[in-house]
This record gives C-alpha cells, structure tokens and sequence, in this order.
C-alpha cells in the first residue's frame, strides 16, 4: 500500500471500512463494561449518589476524553495517514525542540507497558463469567491457554484471525446495547446519570468509598481511548469517526443498562447478589443467555488482546527507526501492508502476561494496577499535541482553553490513579521505567557513536581509488565492494570506510558502492537516488525508506543494479577475461564496520554507563547483515575502535642512552 492510497483511506467512507474498524480499533476500550461499573463499586453498598454520580463520571469521561481530545482533535494529527505516539513525534520534531524526544520515549514505554495489563485483564473478566456455574473452576489455567494459543498463531499474521474479528465484534457491541435497553425500560431514573451534576455530587462527597478518588476506577472506561490513534493508519479517519458514534452509543447504554440494574438493589452489595462472581456485567444477563454472554465476551477479550500485540509489534518496528530501540528479527508474515510479527518482543509480552496473571490471579486485583501507566501516557500525547497545534498555526487563544482543560483533566485523573501505586500500579510504572531505560540508552548511545564518528571528503581520495582500482600489485578482493555509510552527504564518507579500503589490508575491486539508508518521517516509502562519484569506479546509493517499510537491502540493492544495467549505466560482468567473454556476472562482496568501545577512550562516568550498557545490549540484538537483509555469506564484518574523549597528547620523556 502506497503512501498515496493511505491518504485516500482516510478521505474514503465505506460498509467495510467501518466494520473493519470495529475489529481492529475498539478492542481494549469495547471491552471496558467488563470491569468498570465492578471496579466502581468494589465493596461498597449500593446507592443512587454512587450509581448516578459513577454514571456520570463515565459518560463525560467518553465525551470529554475520548470523543473531543482523540476522535475529534487528536486524530487530525496524522502523519501521511499514521497514527500514534512515535507518529507524532515525527511529525514534531522538525520544530527541533530537542526535549520532545523524553515525552515520545515516555509515552511509547507507557504504552508498551499496557501491552502487558490489557490482555490478562480482559480475558481474565470474561472467563470469570464461568464461576457464575462453576465456583471452583481454576480460571487462571483457562486465561493462561488462552493468551498461549493467541500469542502462538501470532506468527502465522494476524490475517489468519481478523477475518472473524469484526463480525464478532459487531456481534459484541449489538449485544451491549440490547442488554443496556432491557434494563433502561425497567428503570428510566438511570437517565438522569447525563446531567454532569451527579458526577460532581459523587466526587465532592465525604462518604466512605464516594468522593475524588472514585475518579481512578471511572478512567477504565477510556484506557482504550490511545489505541483509537494507534491504529488509525489501519481504518482511517472517517471510518473511526462515524463507527465510534456507534461503539459509544452501545457502550453508554450497556453503562446504565448496568446502572438501571444495581438502582433496582438499592442497599445491597455485589457480593450479596453474587457471592462467587459479583459483576454488574454478567447480572444483567437472563440466565440461559449468560453461557452466551460469557463466550462472546471471552472473543471480545481475546480481539482486544490481539489489538494490543499487534500494537506492540508497530511501535517497536517504528522505535527502532527513530533510534530508540535494539534492532531485532522482524518476520512479515502477509502481503498486507503493516502486519509484521516480531517473535522476541510477542514472547517477552506472553511472559510478562503470564507473570501479571500469577501476581495478581483475579481481574478485581488487576484493576489496581490498571491505569495509572495510562494516564501518564495519555500526558505525554497532550504534550506533544501542544506543539503539534503549535506547529500547525492554530491560534493561541484556541490552543490554550483546549490545552488547559486537558491538563487539569488528565492530572485529575493522575492524582486518582496515583493511590493505585502501592496496591500494583507499581508493576507497570517499574515495566516502563525498564523500557525507559532501554529507549534513553539506546538513543544516547548512537548520538553520542555519531558525534565521535570522523566524517572525510571524499575529493580527497577519488585520486588514490581510481588507482587502486586498476592496480594489479595488490591481489582483488572482490569485482564490487559494498559499503553502508551513515553518511548524509553523497560528497562525504566514514573515514574508517576509507581506512578500511586503502589501509586495512588494501582492498582492490572493480567497482566500488556506498549505501545509505535513509529513514523518512513519513510511513509509506520507497525511493532510491544514485550518484555517480567516479565513472565506473564509485557509486553511492541513497535509499529513502518510510520509518514501517522493512530495510531489505541485499533485494533492493539488487534491484537498483538490474535497473542501472538496463539504462545503460554501469557493467557489472565480471572483469576477469574468461568469466566476462562468456557474461558472467560478477560477485559483490559486503563489508560492514562493527565498533567496539576502545580502552584509549576517557569517559566521564555518566558516558562509561550508557555506552557500557549499549554495547551490552548489542549483543543481544539482530547482527547489522540480519538487520538490512544481507547475505551472510558474501558479508565480512569489520572490527572498528570506537574512541572517546581520547588524549590529544600523552606527556612522554625520552631518555638517551647515556655514554659510559
């Protein structure tokens, strides 16, 4: 899919657009009444002030949070047709504002972190339904297996599976909203929950288990609220749009479907109603439709899961193009554009869900830990959204209001979450202070390589490698000699790549290629420029590439030789007599550098951690010939000094041999 046909996607409304949307984008925030009417009551008793007022709290929280900041505004923020985090920083970062990258690294931690919670929490509410029947079924099994087979077919494409995600979910959301109606005509009070008076009567209250901090548990109703961004270079704009008046119409009659039903116990506790699974979700339900319900809702929870990983693979993919994460395998497992699969990061998410599953075994108990991460998240997207209006003229006067309310919202929202902290919102702040860690490494480290990489003219030795070229002295080492540079300018080269050609055992070719990848700011592209340095000698090609297209250089690299070839360009058959009358193409032989920090090097201790730490992590990630596509068998990896801060001049005395 071009570039171009992502911006015709978010211009073009259709039937499957809008059901396709359903499948990818409301996973997380879809299955929200699962746990949140729940985790609002808790053990409290019963009352209207907090069934209205929690009533009310959820539906502005939709409107306020979700529809205005991200379906309204947020969504205009596109990067040619991409959304999320990294996306927008993109997009930010030509205002060079060099202190955007710490919300963008916070932010993409954050939600990777949530990567983690969603998928227990989701699969773990639906499947406790069972205990309706069956109060001593083990669930925590049951959720492990399920979240094992979902992680395993991950590798096969999520195309195996999202041909049945949006009827299901379609399925999904219709049963929301008729479950919600049943209950509304029994009890038409719940309507008043609409009138914003409720939500601040609930939250001024001095009554035990009422006032502000019920705020923490109403924020789960719009934790999904970042993926509608995530994923809009799936569905588009418009399709997200017009499906989420449909998806918020089922969810808010499903909330005070709930709500209707709990007004009709006023008094009493969940767990008087139902001792072995006392969720408000499930209670609403006529008995023989609850095995139904309880299916629906386990595919729901699963979609949801899938939603996130999927999620996880992109953002890793587009971190690594910014320069903030480890290169790792990246698997493209169907021809449609986006899906990838990275095996590393789908079972490092597998164990860390098995590992929340086993902490905290109930979903009651991970919605403590549910949240906070997102919301700090959620900062970090208004951050930047700041600097994006900014960035895009909007006038101050519209900037500031927006900005404003969005601060005082979100830090609400923070202090509510804050007291989730000790009772397991900790799991996921330490999850993304770790990640944190990794990104800020990463990046410093390869700032700080580039800032003491010496870059040479290469004016200076086009003399010297024409005759090189031809001299027949020094034995050849291959008919063409490939090498990556990071070199932006075509007239400039690494001057370990000229030591490495002229001075590391001299090495004599035919002709010579610099390769230059450069990653673009936008999602979608494909463009290759070359420059010819030296006629038939040295060429250099610069490929532009958008930061989700897979850096498969041995295919492409091929690819620009057959093109140069049939123009006329270069000859690339081999120059050895009896192999060039007969049309024998040449070898091509790749030399890539690999640094390793020299002893010679004098760090401050801030430098010493990072770069230590750096190449530490280096070892565990993908080898550079793995990382652009290569062939390892015409690869030779180079050893390169990588010295810092290294002495100008060693004071030395030099003793003469004295004269008896």
């Amino acid at each position: 899919m071009s570039s171009h046909s992502h911006q015709n996607l978010h211009s073009r409304l259709s039937a499957a657009g809008l059901l396709l949307t359903l499948g990818i984008i409301y996973g997380d925030i879809g299955t929200s009444p699962l746990y949140v009417m729940k985790s609002i009551i808790g053990d409290n008793i019963i009352n209207s002030e907090l069934i209205l007022g929690g009533l009310s709290c959820i539906i502005w929280t939709l409107t306020l949070q979700t529809t205005l900041k991200y379906v309204i505004i947020t969504l205009n923020a596109d990067n040619h047709g991409e959304g999320g985090i990294f996306s927008l920083y993109s997009l930010v970062k030509r205002t060079k504002i060099q202190w955007l990258i710490v919300p963008a690294i916070i932010g993409g931690s954050l939600l990777l972190a949530e990567g983690i919670i969603t998928p227990p929490i989701s699969v773990s509410s639906a499947v406790e339904g069972l205990l309706i029947f069956e109060p001593d079924i083990p669930t925590i099994p049951i959720v492990i297996a399920i979240l094992f087979v979902l992680f395993t077919i991950q590798q096969f494409g999520a195309k195996i599976v999202t041909k049945f995600f949006s009827p299901v979910m379609l399925v999904w959301f219709s049963m929301l909203g008729v479950l919600g109606v049943i209950q509304i005509t029994q009890n038409f009070e719940v309507l008043k929950a609409i009138n914003p008076y409720y939500a601040y009567k609930l939250l001024t209250s001095e009554v035990s288990g009422h006032g502000f901090f019920i705020l923490g548990a109403v924020f789960l109703c719009t934790t999904g609220a970042e993926s509608l961004y995530s994923d809009m270079g799936h569905c588009g704009r418009k399709n997200i749009r017009v499906s989420w008046a449909f998806v918020k119409t089922t969810l808010v009659l499903n909330y005070f479907g709930q709500g209707a039903y709990l007004l009709q116990h006023n008094g009493d506790t969940l767990a008087h109603l139902n001792d072995h699974n006392p969720n408000p979700f499930y209670l609403i339900m006529a008995e023989w439709f609850q095995p139904i319900g309880i299916v629906v809702a386990t595919l729901a929870a699963i979609i949801a899961s899938q939603a996130l990983i999927s999620g996880s693979f992109t953002l890793i993919n587009e971190a690594m193009r910014l320069n903030f994460w480890p290169k790792v395998k990246i698997n493209y497992p169907t021809d449609v554009k986006g899906q990838l699969y990275i095996p590393s990061i789908n079972w490092l998410l597998f164990v860390g869900c098995v590992g929340i599953i086993l902490y905290f075994k109930e979903s009651k108990y991970m919605e403590h830990a549910y949240g906070l991460s997102i919301i700090l998240g959620m900062m970090m997207t208004t951050t930047l959204l700041n600097f994006y209006l900014i960035m895009k003229r909007v006038k101050w006067y519209f900037i500031a209001p927006i900005i404003s309310i969005y601060v005082i919202i979100e830090v609400s929202f923070l202090i509510a979450n804050i007291t989730k902290f000790m009772e397991g919102g900790y799991v996921t702040i330490v999850i993304a202070i770790f990640l944190i860690g990794i990104m800020s490494t990463w990046f410093l480290a390869k700032k700080i390589s580039k800032s003491y990489t010496k870059i040479v003219k290469i004016n200076d030795y086009k003399k010297v490698l024409a005759e090189l070229s031809v001299d027949l002295s020094i034995p050849k080492y291959a008919t063409h000699l490939v090498y990556m540079t990071n070199s932006n300018r075509s007239d400039e080269i690494e001057e370990k790549v000229m030591y490495s050609i002229l001075q590391k055992r001299p090495k004599r070719a035919d002709l010579y290629w610099f390769i230059h990848v450069n990653i673009l700011s936008e999602p979608y592209k494909k463009e290759y420029k070359v420059t010819e340095i030296i006629k038939d000698d040295l060429y250099r090609i610069d490929f532009y590439l958008g930061f989700r297209e897979p850096t498969k250089i041995n295919l492409m690299f091929k690819q620009v030789i057959k093109e140069m070839v049939q123009r006329g360009e270069v000859d690339i058959t081999s120059r050895y007599e009896s192999l060039s009358k007969n049309h024998i193409i040449g070898d091509f032989k790749f030399v890539l550098s690999e640094k390793f920090l020299s002893n010679d090097s004098d760090l401050t201790f801030f430098e010493k951690i990072v770069m230590n730490t750096y190449f530490t992590m280096k070892k565990f990630s993908l080898s550079e010939e793995k990382a652009f596509g290569l062939d390892s068998s015409s690869v030779k990896i180079e050893q390169f000094p990588l010295v810092l801060h290294a002495p100008e001049k060693i004071e030395m005395r030099r003793i003469d041999k004295s004269c008896d």
